[in-house]
């Protein structure tokens, strides 16, 4: 937390029936620097990255009842990733790389509800794909409560995971933590 510089993350889904359409985007950008030891190659070392990833798809509720839904679903993750490295004094000073890459991966799995109790419910997805990367893969798992038919409230964990490589860029990362949030349905 000490280096996030910001971060946010916006879901959205369209229901028809059994059918549904959801996209899901997330940002975030961390910085930070430090002093190098002897300041010999440098006395100082600055990074910053900026991270995207928006998925849209598409799925088909297999189990839809008053207490459960279950969808299967599928859709493409787009992934565009920036980092910088600068470095001051030494022998390196004033030496400063930029690479980056962006690159869309599919995406399938599963996302669904269980109602407790008519305020309470679980919540959460799984999904696994690739296509320019060699993995893709996202979890979540939530509660939720209703306050009313429109807004929710939900609390939970997700984790995400990427392993792309291309032309000497490497990012295999995995972002993961808390998330908390507001439902609101229309």
């Amino acid at each position: 937390l000490d280096h996030l510089d910001f971060g946010a993350m916006a879901i959205g889904e369209a229901r028809y029936g059994r059918y549904s359409v959801f996209g899901d985007v997330m940002y975030s950008k961390i910085s930070g620097s430090a002093g190098t030891p002897r300041g010999i190659v440098a006395s100082s070392v600055e990074v910053s990255t900026e991270t995207f990833a928006g998925l849209m798809g598409v799925g088909y509720s297999i189990v839809d009842d008053d207490t459960v839904r279950l969808d299967v679903v599928g859709g493409a993750r787009v992934w565009s990733v920036d980092t910088d490295l600068s470095f001051s004094g030494g022998l390196l000073d004033g030496v400063s790389r930029s690479d980056g890459a962006t690159w869309v991966d599919a995406m399938a799995g599963f996302r669904g509800n269980y109602s407790i109790t008519p305020e309470i419910y679980l919540t959460g997805w799984g999904l696994i794909g690739a296509g320019a990367a060699d993995l893709d893969w996202d979890v979540a798992a939530a509660v939720g409560y209703r306050f009313s038919d429109s807004i929710s409230a939900v609390v939970g964990y997700r984790a995400l995971g990427v392993d792309y490589s291309n032309d000497g860029f490497v990012f295999d990362v995995v972002e993961q933590g808390p998330i908390l949030g507001v439902v609101v349905r229309f």
